[in-house]
């Protein structure tokens, strides 16, 4: 073969940099501390430019008897006003089609804060203003706020139950020697993102109208936006380069602020701008479900549970929004980490009269998950033994307890393992045996701090219940120069999801990762996308660019097999360069020559999840391609006069497969733990008799502090795990799994409360134990009560 167009070389780079499996700064790290990331509202407006400010409504529940806008036009700086009725197609924006979530409400407001028009002016203060200007006459209606008052007053469902059923309840029951049942509170969180709510909105030719939003969800806020305006989905383009942050608030939430800047900009033909307060973001979208679960637990003297029923009965809000999926992932989780000989477990997704609840990191199954280490809890109480021997005797184990109660068998279990080694290198028991002495001295001497410690497992199923939404897209453009622009599906929101992908083209094509640019989201580019949600966004979003640059690979071997006269295995892509035969030309100079013949740089990659399959119906499938598992050991110091506590120490073992950037999954870890944790303790909600969200900033919702990080803070992956499936690059999805982590702080404040009572009895904390519930707690286990709160 002919050598002459190759340069001369005399020795192989040792490797890429920025490959897969190995540490690498977030791509936007340097802009997110600098402060030059753009975001949605750092856009340069173009000269016209108008902002819309929404009309919310006073009431939780009442008849819209009449709304007088004149007032709100005759502002200063106001173009025009939207209702209802300047709709040009559907009023409707619900994510799961029930026709259910106006965009604007036509007679009845169903929660406090709901959207009834929206005002548009010169100056977003000008929108402000007007807004608030509005002349309503209401006519009240029965308030219903808490899901169980409404299952009580015959309160419709949002969206149709689930049941899983295994085996027959009413004879594990009846066989038992131990049962208790019980009910447990847990309270809903606000997605408390740094970057708000914001949409920015172009109007082009025809119908044509552009959109720069922060959303999860692109594909779906375009056909949003197309269904309310009337128009094909064509139309619209969807264009999102990062979010401050997202955690599920939005994959649905964003919807109307795309809708409504949207109809403002095609309207008024003017570039057009909304973007609320944080106290009318947080009163008008969306948050974490909380749930009321009356729970009945049979077992044995070794702890080990025979039977389980529960019925899961959620504060959904006025509208169905994703409450189906979500209670239904709370009842696939249930089970934790714990096989189950009979089962029955039942959704009960409530309609009440508050914002409609929506996505959150975890998606219901950590509210599925805290149950299960209830009911552990109990256990452990009732017979006096440790948690984690309980635990471990009920751990999904060989064939006969493989089954979960959706009857997909758990073929990847890996937490005998991972569980014994944290608890060793945690010094779990001897630790243990310390909180116990200290405990018993206090009991003594009267003293008013106790401690409590609790090591808590977590298995975690990955991928979209709704099977549809386990696909995606990529679109790679190698350029002449050699360099190459990765665009997918998914979108960036700090995560990191851009650097994992962008480490996956590097190192198919074995480039150094500063050669790729990774451009924005745009749903003109890679069509039909899922949400960036499930912890799916690597696994999907990375095998689609994967298959994009192996079709660009396929053609340079062919077209280096033509040229060069050789075999398909003599052509090999190394570090920065590509051999052929014996000699190695650097890889740019190897495009250019790819061009110049006319070899195709471009390659749409596409990728759907395999071997999952769902029935709903039947309650039965494999809804999971496969499980990640962790567990974290948390202790604790409560004082008893006062409730306050401290978490003392954290350690942390997690599973995220063979790691795609060990860097990055740290610190998904750390903060999936610590947000977990704030839902548990600090973060309430609160609705007033009236049914107005009260905690609706950050001087009445209170999110973890730095002072509240757990004083000591150790974090591992567990390094050896590979993903038995065949995930991207044998990796685990990190985003969601380690959240419920944060239960081990709970259940170590339970038992610091128990402590007071020498352990006889559960406390049955509610979540979140606020400093106020901790005391309540200890209070009513010192003077005998039999439930603490």
């Amino acid at each position: 073969m002919k050598q002459d167009n190759f340069p001369s070389s005399n020795d192989t780079p040792s490797g890429i940099k920025g490959g897969v499996h190995e540490d690498l700064v977030h791509e936007s790290a340097s802009k997110h501390v600098t402060g030059s990331a753009d975001y949605t509202d750092d856009i340069a407006e173009p000269v016209g430019t108008l902002h819309a400010y929404l009309g919310l409504s006073e009431r939780a529940h009442a008849k819209i008897i009449d709304l007088d806008l004149t007032p709100c036009l005759a502002m200063d700086g106001v173009v025009g006003v939207l209702c209802a009725d300047d709709i040009p197609g559907v009023n409707d924006i619900s994510p799961s089609h029930l026709d259910d979530e106006p965009v604007f409400v036509t007679d009845t407001c169903e929660f406090w804060g709901q959207p009834l028009f929206a005002v548009i002016a010169e100056t977003r203060d000008q929108a402000r203003r007007a807004a608030q200007c509005a002349k309503i006459l209401y006519e009240d209606l029965p308030v219903v706020t808490d899901a169980y008052a409404a299952m009580e007053a015959g309160y419709p469902y949002v969206a149709k139950p689930l049941k899983l059923e295994r085996g027959d309840v009413e004879t594990g029951f009846a066989d038992a020697p131990h049962r208790i049942a019980s009910q447990m509170r847990i309270g809903g969180q606000d997605h408390m993102y740094l970057e708000g709510h914001i949409a920015f909105a172009l109007p082009g030719e025809d119908e044509d109208v552009t959109l720069f939003s922060s959303t999860q969800h692109p594909s779906e806020a375009q056909h949003m936006v197309a269904r309310v305006l009337g128009i094909a989905s064509h139309a619209v383009t969807v264009q999102v380069r990062r979010m401050g942050g997202g955690f599920g608030g939005k994959e649905t939430q964003m919807n109307i602020f795309c809708c409504v800047a949207a109809m403002a900009a095609k309207k008024y033909n003017r570039p057009v701008k909304l973007r609320p307060d944080r106290d009318d973001d947080m009163a008008a979208t969306g948050k974490r479900h909380d749930f009321i679960v009356d729970y009945d637990v049979a077992f044995d003297d070794d702890g080990k549970i025979l039977a389980v029923a529960g019925d899961f009965i959620a504060r959904c809000g006025y509208s169905s929004d994703l409450s189906g999926p979500v209670t239904d992932r709370a009842l696939f989780h249930a089970d934790n980490a714990y096989f189950y000989p009979h089962v029955r477990l039942r959704s009960h997704p409530m309609k009440t009269n508050t914002v409609s609840n929506t996505a959150f990191r975890g998606f219901g199954g950590p509210q599925g998950v805290i149950v299960a280490e209830r009911m552990i809890e109990e256990i452990a109480y009732k017979l006096g033994k440790d948690p984690l021997e309980v635990r471990k005797v009920n751990f999904y184990g060989g064939a006969g307890r493989d089954l979960t109660p959706y009857h997909q068998t758990v073929e990847d279990n890996i937490l005998d393992r991972l569980v014994d080694e944290l608890a060793q290198e945690s010094d779990y028991q001897e630790r243990r045996s310390a909180v116990l002495a200290f405990n018993k001295r206090a009991n003594e001497t009267g003293a008013i701090y106790r401690k409590g410690l609790s090591l808590v497992p977590v298995k975690f199923g990955i991928s979209f219940t709704a099977t549809w939404f386990n696909q995606a897209g990529s679109l790679i453009h190698i350029y002449a120069d050699g360099s190459i622009q990765l665009n997918h599906g998914g979108t960036e929101m700090g995560q990191g999801l851009n650097t994992k992908v962008a480490q996956v083209v590097a190192d198919a094509f074995q480039v150094d990762i500063g050669r790729i640019k990774i451009t924005k989201t745009a749903t003109d580019k890679v069509p039909n996308t899922s949400a960036t949600a499930a912890s799916s966004g690597t696994d999907l979003n990375g095998m689609a660019a994967l298959d994009a640059a192996e079709q660009i690979k396929t053609r340079l071997v062919a077209f280096a097999m033509e040229k060069w006269g050789v075999d398909a295995d003599a052509v090999v892509f190394l570090p920065n360069q590509v051999k052929i035969g014996e000699a190695l030309m650097a890889f740019d100079a190897f495009i250019s020559e790819a061009y110049m013949a006319r070899v195709q740089l471009s390659a749409a990659g596409f990728y759907k999840t395999p071997k999952i399959h769902w029935d709903r119906e039947k309650g039965q499938g494999r809804p999971f391609f496969y499980y990640a598992y962790g567990a974290a050991v948390s202790e604790v110091t409560i004082d008893t006069l006062t409730g306050e506590y401290v978490v003392d120490r954290t350690d942390i073992l997690h599973d995220v497969g063979k790691s795609l950037n060990p860097a990055l999954d740290l610190g998904q870890v750390e903060g999936a733990f610590i947000q977990g944790m704030g839902w548990l303790t600090t973060e309430e909600l609160w609705w007033d008799d009236k049914g107005q969200l009260r905690t609706h900033a950050p001087s009445t919702y209170k999110i973890p502090l730095a002072s509240d990080i757990p004083r000591i803070f150790n974090v591992k992956l567990a390094h050896w795990s590979q993903n038995k499936e065949r995930s991207i690059k044998r990796s685990k999805a990190v985003g969601e799994p380690p959240f419920m982590l944060g239960i081990s702080v709970l259940e170590a404040l339970s038992m610091a409360v128990a402590s007071v009572a020498d352990y006889k009895q559960c406390p049955r904390l509610a979540a979140p134990a606020t400093p106020e519930c901790v005391l309540l707690a200890v209070d009513a286990l010192q003077s005998g009560a039999s439930d603490a709160h």
